[in-house]
């Protein structure tokens, strides 16, 4: 009888799921004019930072930072944690060999990159994503580890995997202890979410094993992952590796929705989730590469179905018409699997120099950005690596700046997070050039509700004040003021309207037009 009411519980409970998730997706949202536009700053590998004044790094950060805004981005995805260490101030895990050159030595100038980070990005209308990643402990094996690093505590849950350190998956303690590092960020810093590449289990090393086999002895038949038969090894070990990655991606997102439901879990993935002669029912992608299902052990579109993360950003790095894997093929793949949450597309600045497979005197910029544009599940960009906006690098910047992002964009809205639309902006004043007003109170003490931004359109004189013409949006502010100096295209009879944006950007209605 127990058994028989348990699992009456657990078929209510998955029915309510299901049509809570129905609904979900059902729900009208109008993203229309709306689009993520990212940009990757890595940190690991950088050799300049630690023989830099704090003053040089910060106009580093700064002129990254100028240049993303330039192009029209409105999101920064800013590694702090890249071996599992600290770019920025901890007591759980040290100081990143990559800020001082030594593991566990704090900048000889007292500052904290990822607070400056935060402010500097926010100040310039973009949110903050911190880019942490998982398991990776050492990068290059002359990488010595500080003397109070949690190896020489527990070395064994580390396992060295060719010339690398990394946390052994399986084990329950590296689940806590990044999960631990995840939840120390978002209770002390205000952002907009927690971002994950695609190193997960590592990447394989012909003739190397991953050695886990000590901990599927141990963890793998209480969990439900038994070998029958010798020919079932592999299979059965692929789909153990895969569930413990997905212990991990859930403990997270559990813990960060608890801490602040409004922040965002992300996983920028590599590109090819399975290749099409590698599923029995041919549901991979038309492609011959590395899978990220079957040799990183990570089942990225299962985490978005279920709604363990928010968003997802396949790492396309390719050419369309690349023999292996090709761009298009790629990006339709995508397109026509997804499910649930976001899905943005992880660009490389140099693929889109590549000739135009249609016509060689031209490059595959309209191309690509057609394909992004015109494919109703995919909502945005992020370019890798951002320091080459900087640079100008196959002519990006220019041609995101006059061109594809010439006007700013409001995010897409995260609505099964929160959909409910912030009231108006009050007392709203112009005078003397300068615009200033306040947020509702009600709203500016609720977390869900509270401004992440203020959405300032302009309509030139003869054009209609109203919103929904997003080419109007001229800028984000994280302050209740606004000084038209800032609008280069300010003239006599332009009228200017202004809206809130919630963290999860949902905007709300309009103010007054005003005339300055």
């Amino acid at each position: 009888m127990k058994k028989l009411v348990a699992l009456a519980i657990a078929l209510c409970f998955s029915l309510q799921m299901a049509v809570s998730l129905q609904s979900c997706a059902q729900q009208e949202i109008d993203n229309s004019g709306r689009e993520f536009r990212g940009g990757w700053i890595h940190i690991v590998g950088n050799t300049k930072i630690k023989d830099m004044s704090r003053q040089e790094v910060q106009d580093m950060f700064v002129e990254v930072l100028d240049s993303m805004q330039t192009a029209g981005c409105n999101a920064v995805i800013f590694q702090v944690r890249p071996c599992a260490d600290a770019f920025y101030k901890s007591e759980v895990e040290p100081w990143s060999r990559y800020l001082s050159g030594v593991q566990g030595v704090a900048p000889a100038e007292e500052w904290d990159p990822m607070q400056f980070m935060i402010d500097e990005s926010h100040k310039r209308g973009m949110e903050f994503h911190a880019w942490c990643n998982p398991y990776r402990v050492t990068l290059l094996e002359t990488d010595t580890l500080c003397a109070d690093h949690l190896y020489y505590k527990h070395p064994e849950i580390f396992v060295k995997h060719g010339k690398q350190w990394y946390f052994n998956p399986a084990e329950p303690l590296s689940r806590d202890f990044t999960t631990k590092a995840i939840a120390d960020i978002v209770t002390r810093y205000d952002i907009e979410a927690v971002h994950f590449d695609d190193y997960f289990y590592p990447y394989p090393i012909t003739g190397v094993e991953f050695n886990d086999s000590l901990a599927f002895e141990k963890y793998a038949a209480e969990q439900g992952f038994v070998v029958k038969d010798s020919s079932e090894y592999k299979a059965v070990l692929g789909d153990w590796r895969r569930y413990n990655v997905e212990l991990l991606i859930k403990q997270l997102n559990d813990t960060i929705k608890d801490i602040k439901p409004w922040v965002r879990f992300g996983i920028s993935p590599f590109g090819i989730h399975r290749n099409k002669k590698d599923t029995p029912d041919s549901s991979g992608s038309n492609t011959n590469g590395l899978s990220n299902y079957d040799e990183l052990f990570a089942d990225v579109p299962r985490w978005a179905e279920i709604g363990i993360i928010d968003y997802v950003v396949p790492q396309l790095y390719w050419e369309i018409g690349h023999k292996r894997a090709c761009y298009e093929v790629l990006i339709n793949w995508w397109n026509d699997t997804w499910k649930r949450g976001h899905l943005y597309i992880g660009q490389s600045v140099g693929s889109f120099s590549k000739p135009d497979v249609n016509n060689p005197e031209i490059d595959q910029t309209e191309a690509k950005m057609r394909l992004v544009r015109d494919l109703p599940n995919v909502y945005g960009n992020v370019w890798w690596p951002a320091w080459s906006l900087v640079r100008n690098s196959a002519g990006m910047q220019e041609k995101l700046r006059t061109n594809y992002q010439k006007t700013p964009a409001l995010a897409p809205v995260y609505h099964w997070l929160d959909s409910k639309a912030p009231k108006g902006v009050e007392n709203l004043k112009a005078e003397n050039g300068r615009m200033s007003w306040n947020q509702n109170a009600q709203d500016a003490a609720d977390p869900m509700q509270k401004a992440l931004f203020y959405a300032v359109y302009y309509f030139p004189a003869g054009v209609e004040a109203d919103k929904a013409n997003k080419d109007c949006l001229i800028k984000l502010v994280p302050d209740a003021e606004f000084d038209v100096a800032q609008n280069p295209a300010h003239a006599e009879g332009g009228k200017y309207v202004v809206a809130v944006v919630d963290r999860c950007w949902n905007e709300s209605k309009g103010s007054k037009a005003v005339e300055i």
